[in-house]
């Protein structure tokens, strides 16, 4: 069982302030391909632009919610990610957190987390405002999830959008 946190709240500026997660695919919008991602969660938090501060604070935001014992967050452009997430989840049961990793690189928005250390994460900095999202990952148990995929890939700009 897991909860999800799904962030909808970029500003999108190379897309010139456009919503770019209410932008449709095949006729289905980028932020509904993502929650049905995470249709098995059994509780799904969409935090969007009313909270300010970053992906950090958005995601510090939601975590009153979450009851369940892992946690999956998600950024809400990567319309391809669903496929990731039961990987993820059955990655993190070793680890504070499981994260996808493609081209050496890891999508540290893409991740299963175990709650309670997502929690003491998040406690630990000074605040959730303006902080990187890997700073979480700081001195945590971490697996990488290759992205066998191509499941990270997200709509930052017109050029990312299938043609």
């Amino acid at each position: 069982m897991f909860d999800a946190i799904v962030l909808v709240g970029g500003r999108a500026t190379r897309f010139g302030g456009l919503d770019k997660t209410a932008i449709e695919i095949d006729g289905v919008r980028v932020v509904d391909r993502v929650l049905a991602g995470v249709a098995a969660a059994a509780r799904v938090i969409v935090v969007g632009p009313e909270v300010s501060g970053g992906p950090v604070a958005a995601v510090a935001s939601a975590l009153d919610s979450v009851t369940s014992p892992i946690v999956v967050t998600l950024a809400g452009d990567q319309p391809w990610i669903a496929p990731a997430v039961p990987l993820l989840v059955a990655a993190v049961a070793d680890y504070d957190v499981a994260v996808l990793v493609a081209d050496d690189r890891r999508h540290y928005l893409a991740a299963a987390w175990r709650t309670s250390s997502l929690r003491a994460a998040i406690t630990e900095l000074d605040s959730p405002v303006d902080a990187a999202v890997r700073s979480l990952f700081e001195g945590r148990s971490v697996v990488d999830v290759p992205d066998t995929g191509g499941w990270s890939r997200d709509i930052d700009s017109p050029a990312d959008l299938p043609e």
